[in-house]
């Protein structure tokens, strides 16, 4: 009787919690264009940390957006505690429970500042790694930048410190979690359908 209700206690503390997927890759390696294709079909909601700090600091009023826009215009890392607190927010406003997070964490200090401020308050499923040749992923940005993305680093000398930032700081966090045998890596150099015929058999 009492294992039974242990039991059920503990399901209901694992039904309260967060799933989530960790989608890493450098940059160009597809993770927004297989992101959709999950929300499409699978009803993830896919959150960006990049993107949800740019709404903040767009937004009138923001109790961030200064130091935000501080911190981009500085170009220093915004501090953890405040792109968790985001991330948090967009998920229980979602209303969902399944999420997809792109491009987090990028560093051991992302990783840190996850694990002390949502390590108890997710499930983490897994971790969704694009691997893509530097020259693919290049060309790919390029092409993008080309053909108007709008982005302004998607050019030849900010895709070096992205590479770079990259290949020291965001590998070392994948290699962390492929010690936890967490991560699932993909041959991004395909096509996003022939990606997304692999990636759809993690989520089925």
């Amino acid at each position: 009787m009492l294992i039974s209700r242990l039991l059920r206690g503990a399901y209901s503390v694992m039904a309260d919690k967060f799933n989530v997927v960790f989608v890493l890759g450098g940059p160009g390696a597809g993770k927004g264009t297989q992101c959709a294709k999950i929300v499409e079909k699978f009803g993830f909601v896919h959150l960006s940390a990049g993107d949800l700090l740019r709404e903040e600091r767009a937004k009138p009023g923001s109790e961030y957006g200064e130091l935000i826009e501080n911190h981009i215009k500085n170009g220093t890392i915004v501090p953890v505690e405040i792109t968790c607190s985001l991330l948090e927010r967009a998920m229980k406003e979602s209303g969902k429970n399944d999420f997809l997070i792109d491009g987090f964490p990028r560093n051991q200090n992302n990783l840190e500042g996850w694990n002390n401020q949502m390590g108890n308050k997710v499930n983490l499923k897994f971790v969704l790694f694009f691997n893509c040749p530097l020259e693919v992923c290049t060309q790919r940005c390029l092409d993008r930048g080309a053909a108007g993305s709008g982005r302004s680093d998607d050019n030849i000398e900010s895709l070096k410190k992205r590479f770079d930032t990259y290949m020291n700081a965001t590998m070392p966090i994948i290699n962390h979690y492929e010690g936890q045998g967490l991560v699932h890596k993909m041959d991004a150099s395909q096509g996003p359908d022939e990606i997304f015929a692999e990636v759809e058999k993690l989520f089925s």
